[in-house]
């Protein structure tokens, strides 16, 4: 299992992914599940991948050689003319991924599912946030779903849900992850640390680098201490439940 974050800012756009990979609890890994393709000046895309690791493995290194092989029948990412032409392209490869392992053509087998988020800008086109499904299709970010989850999603989602604001700064936004992402650290242990993060900034069209948070960051310590002790205080400053009397 894993958890990744896309989130659309007024500043721009912001990912964040766990690194934890696990077939049970005696064989746990960390892999990258956040890569980006840029060209200066021209277009930054930026994917996050959450379920079977061979698949979303595959897929990255496909988009990944295309984009390298200029001359190569196959579309490169970074050659889309648009972030629509580039959520199709990682759909289609993600079916195409699929559909060479499972055992009847492009249905979606779920032994070899995956899902991503697909977000970035190019040219002069807005920057655009992107959620792909297994079966090759997907949904865009809008106003009225600002972000998008992957992985295990259920416990960080509260805290998204009442905190999010558009106008907040990517050091308020990285904050409001890092509040989700500890919540579900502790609720399910096949997601952790390291965490990786990305910011994009509207119109730069260069990428700010890829970021890790280790496992011994103190500024993660400090969010994931005082968060714990502000629920406490939060609860304990709700009035108590009045227990109905025995009749």
């Amino acid at each position: 299992m894993t958890y990744c974050v896309g989130m659309m800012l007024n500043a721009g756009l912001l990912f964040m992914s766990d690194t934890r990979t696990n077939a049970g609890v005696d064989n746990i890994s960390s892999f990258r599940k956040m890569q980006c393709w840029s060209e200066p000046g021209q277009a930054v895309i930026t994917v996050m991948t959450a379920g079977n690791l061979a698949t979303t493995q595959a897929v990255i290194s496909l988009l990944d050689e295309r984009s390298k092989a200029k001359e190569d029948r196959n579309p490169s990412i970074l050659e889309q003319p648009s972030m629509f032409r580039v959520a199709q392209l990682v759909g289609e490869t993600l079916r195409e991924v699929i559909a060479e392992h499972a055992d009847e053509g492009q249905r979606a087998d779920s032994s070899f599912n995956a899902t991503m988020i697909v977000g970035g800008q190019i040219g002069n086109g807005a920057p655009r946030l992107f959620l792909i499904y297994p079966e090759g299709n997907f949904i865009e970010a809008s106003p009225d779903t600002p972000f998008f989850q992957i992985g295990e999603t259920k416990y960080g989602r509260p805290i998204l849900v009442r905190a999010y604001d558009p106008d907040m700064s990517f050091a308020e936004a990285v904050k409001l992850l890092m509040v989700s992402f500890d919540s579900t650290i502790k609720a399910n242990l096949s997601v952790g640390l390291p965490l990786d993060f990305q910011t994009y900034r509207t119109d730069s069209l260069t990428p700010d680098p890829i970021r890790r948070i280790e496992r011994d960051d103190p500024y993660y310590e400090t969010i994931s201490d005082g968060w714990g002790d502000a629920l406490q205080l939060a609860f304990n400053s709700l009035p108590p439940f009045q227990m109905p009397e025995d009749g």
